[in-house]
């Protein structure tokens, strides 16, 4: 059963002579995308300070973080239902309500346990804006345009994170890290209040109950994996062993649940969306990609600040660049899409991906920081050429009724692979240097001989990229029926 909202008409058709304007309702959800974006790493400077005021660990102020990506683990497999039962303002009222109360919370927070929760409620609201951006952008953006669109959503998505630590370290310049959050508070409300007055809902509304069995077995399973994986390298083997296990465990029990509603119509996630092959070529060539990006993420900042001494607000600085230039190439990349299909950018990106992989893991204890960041930025204009065109691809292949449950497993499947990413790099990077460090190299040495690894393994995920690539049509085939 659906009820009818306010729905938008459909794109007129491309062949007009008057270019396509981004609608209005896709600029505001990207600039409350980059909002909550932002947040993920907007704490990241200001961790030292609350470890004094909050009188804890390193360990447990890292769980700020932590907290933040496990709950975006556990609420994005809902929100393919989610967005199919609710019109698009409610759910756009509730993500950034819940983000605001979040916001509002932390700033307040007497206690580091509740920070805790505050930022937990925060990635609760992230969570769903993400996939719903994606799926109001698919039902309202002709497809010839898609891609140009699409690269404004990478621009919000790349820039954020980029800009977060840069951010807060000129915030706490000024005062206290609660001003952090007391910053975003007011543009978070700002940008609600212009999103709630002229957002207009979008497409069908469809009547059904929520099985609250695929809610316990998805937010448990996932957060539970992603968890494990995240500790890799912290805790001990026995330990990761169990809590990747039950993880797993669940996240396949999940996984055959919705089989088996697929029967009678209404699952938590709609699988059928893995029929095309398309969208699960793109949707494997994405995960392995994010597993090489978000993996070398982590190794870039450990290096810069353990072996060459840079502030993290430093290390910021010089990673934000790379960030930048991403975003500022998406609609671009996205514009060239349009023009020339998948093919031709995602083939040449991925070789880059692995020279600007293979250059990294040749960074020794006095390479040159404009050399650093030359290759960073390389790397990161080849994941530009690699992401927006996929995300077009995959979401395009897909009919309506299933465009929610397509972000919903497009960002889920980023979650677990960036998890999983960190997870084999940090492990190589550590089993290398304690290899070199028996064998007499000095501790810097040791490290730097596994990290050099850890980037040689990196490349190694993007030459996987290079060969999925090869089956990729060059634009999305037309959508069909999954029944």
């Amino acid at each position: 059963m659906s009820t009818q909202t306010d729905v938008i008409p459909e794109p007129a058709d491309d062949t007009a002579d008057a270019p396509f304007k981004t609608p209005l309702i896709i600029k505001l959800l990207v600039a409350s995308t980059f909002v909550v974006i932002l947040n993920e790493t907007i704490m990241i400077n200001a961790i030292p300070r609350l470890m004094v005021d909050f009188d804890v660990t390193p360990r447990a102020a890292q769980w700020l973080s932590s907290i933040f990506m496990l709950t975006m683990a556990a609420v994005i497999p809902i929100t393919g239902w989610f967005l199919q039962r609710v019109p698009t303002r409610k759910a756009y009222s509730v993500a950034m309500t819940t983000f605001v109360a979040g916001t509002l919370l932390a700033a307040v927070a007497p206690t580091f346990e509740v920070l805790l929760v505050a930022r937990a409620v925060q990635a609760a609201g992230t969570a769903v804006m993400m996939p719903l951006l994606m799926t109001t952008l698919m039902m309202v953006v002709p497809e010839n345009d898609r891609g140009r669109v699409m690269g404004n959503v990478m621009l919000a998505i790349s820039v954020a994170p980029a800009f977060g630590p840069v951010l807060s370290g000129v915030i706490l310049h000024t005062g206290s890290w609660r001003l952090i959050f007391f910053f975003v508070l007011p543009v978070a409300l700002l940008i609600s209040a212009l999103g709630l007055k002229h957002l207009k809902n979008v497409g069908e509304v469809q009547a059904g109950p929520v099985s609250w069995l695929s809610v316990a077995l998805a937010g448990g399973g996932f957060a539970t994996l992603v968890y494990g994986l995240s500790e890799v390298g912290a805790r001990s083997a026995g330990f990761l062993t169990t809590v990747i296990t039950v993880g797993g465990v669940l996240v396949a029990a999940f996984v055959a649940y919705q089989l088996r509603l697929q029967r009678t119509g209404s699952p938590l996630m709609d699988l059928r969306t893995l029929k095309s092959r398309t969208f699960t070529v793109s949707l494997l060539l994405m995960s392995v990609a994010f597993m090489a990006f978000i993996g070398s993420m982590i190794l870039l900042p450990l290096y810069l600040q353990d072996i060459r001494g840079l502030s993290a607000m430093q290390t910021g600085a010089l990673v934000m660049p790379g960030g930048i230039v991403m975003g500022l190439l998406g609609p671009r990349v996205g514009h060239l899409y349009d023009l020339v299909g998948s093919r031709p950018l995602v083939i040449p990106g991925s070789i880059v991906m692995v020279g600007a992989l293979a250059a990294l893991s040749r960074v020794d204890a006095d390479t040159p920081f404009a050399l650093i960041l030359g290759e960073h930025v390389v790397l990161l204009v080849s994941l530009a050429c690699i992401f927006t065109p996929m995300f077009t691809l995959a979401m395009g292949v897909l009919p309506q009724e299933l465009y929610s449950h397509g972000s919903s497993i497009l960002g889920t499947l980023q979650q677990v692979a960036g998890a999983v990413g960190t997870a084999v790099l940090v492990v190589i990077l550590e089993n290398r240097t304690e290899s070199l460090a028996a064998s007499g190299s000095s501790a810097d040495a040791a490290f730097i001989g596994g990290l050099q690894w850890a980037f040689v393994a990196g490349a190694l995920f993007g030459v996987v990229v290079i060969a999925l690539s090869l089956f990729l049509p060059s634009k999305a085939d037309q959508p069909a029926s999954m029944h």
